[in-house]
């Protein structure tokens, strides 16, 4: 059952964002997410955030645009996360998403620097995984210039394509032998390259997000290619030495179970992974947090859990318990879906 306050949502969302839009010109898709962005979300910083842009030369020359966000009396030695936008590879921008960057900020007092990754289908995979690969990079390297070079911990974080992607990352660079990142927040993300059962089957009509909308935003990015393994995580066969995780999943969106699944697999390998279920809520509903009970619960997990994160960093001899939610055994698939 969706929440009430989700049904006023989905109603806000639907008048100014068509139904149909991801069968029309990208161009035009974008102008109304842009236009769903703005009437729905403020572009106001919260009081005592500020922000700084800059631009990153990746290896192939191309810009990718940055926006770090601070609240005004953290120090150099704040944490950082690194914020990958969602948008199904296709939508999204700094712009776009402020009001989650800015929030996670204020509500932190994490330094969160969000990235503007190349977009579909302009842009074709891996593009956008190789740009949050080389900030990564950089930002472990001491080569960005938003991050503080004596932040106490790092993490990646990112909602929907973001969460894809700040997954893949971690896999990335796992297997290049990178250590650093110690935390990643993954919020609604699709992880596989076919959504997991049973919400693949179950909420393929749900509202905002349909089986019809993922499959269309993969065809953008990957095109007629099946996305190769690191790139979707659950196709992987190995989740073992992944940083510390949290996979939010919500009850009516086609992605759900990806996150449950994902956190399971985590910690069947010997991981550090918790996994959270937001009832009543669909997919982008973190839109909705001034009027959603259920969204401010999501919003102050992933808050808690990047806190926390950090806060372990810190002390590396602290032992974080990571507890199991009991809303997951409604939904919760095995994980040898």
């Amino acid at each position: 059952m969706l929440e009430p306050e989700i049904v006023e949502f989905i109603a806000a969302t639907s008048a100014v964002y068509p139904a149909d839009a991801v069968l029309l010109p990208v161009a035009q898709q974008r102008q109304h997410y842009d236009h769903l962005s703005a009437t729905l979300t403020s572009s106001a910083l919260p009081a005592g955030v500020r922000a700084e842009d800059a631009l990153f030369t990746a290896e192939a020359g191309h810009k990718i645009a940055l926006r770090a966000y601070r609240r005004g009396d953290t120090t150099d030695t704040t944490g950082v996360v690194l914020y990958f936008h969602g948008g199904g590879f296709v939508l999204g921008s700094l712009e776009s998403h402020q009001f989650i960057t800015a929030r996670l900020a204020a509500d932190t007092g994490l330094c969160i620097v969000a990235v503007a990754y190349r977009l579909a289908p302009e842009h074709p995979a891996p593009a956008a995984h190789e740009d949050c690969v080389e900030i990564t990079l950089a930002a472990l390297d001491g080569r960005l210039s938003l991050v503080p070079p004596l932040h106490a911990s790092l993490q990646l974080a990112g909602d929907s394509a973001g969460g894809t992607l700040a997954a893949s990352v971690a896999l990335q660079l796992r297997d290049l032998g990178y250590g650093g990142v110690q935390g990643l927040a993954l919020i609604y993300p699709m992880l596989g390259a076919e959504p997991q059962l049973p919400a693949r089957e179950s909420e393929a009509h749900a509202p905002l997000l349909t089986l019809a909308d993922v499959y269309a935003f993969r065809r953008y990015y990957w095109g007629d290619t099946w996305p190769p393994a690191w790139a979707t995580p659950l196709d992987t066969t190995d989740l073992s030495n992944l940083p510390a995780t949290l996979a939010i999943g919500v009850e009516h969106d086609p992605l759900r179970d990806d996150a449950l699944v994902f956190a399971q697999r985590i910690q069947a390998a010997g991981g550090q992974a918790e996994a959270w279920l937001g009832e009543g809520l669909v997919h982008g509903c973190w839109r909705a947090l001034q009027t959603s009970p259920g969204v401010q619960r999501l919003h102050g997990n992933v808050c808690r859990f990047l806190r926390e994160i950090d806060v372990a960093a810190r002390s590396p001899a602290a032992v974080m318990a990571v507890p199991q939610h009991e809303n997951l055994a409604a939904h919760a698939p095995s994980a040898a879906t």
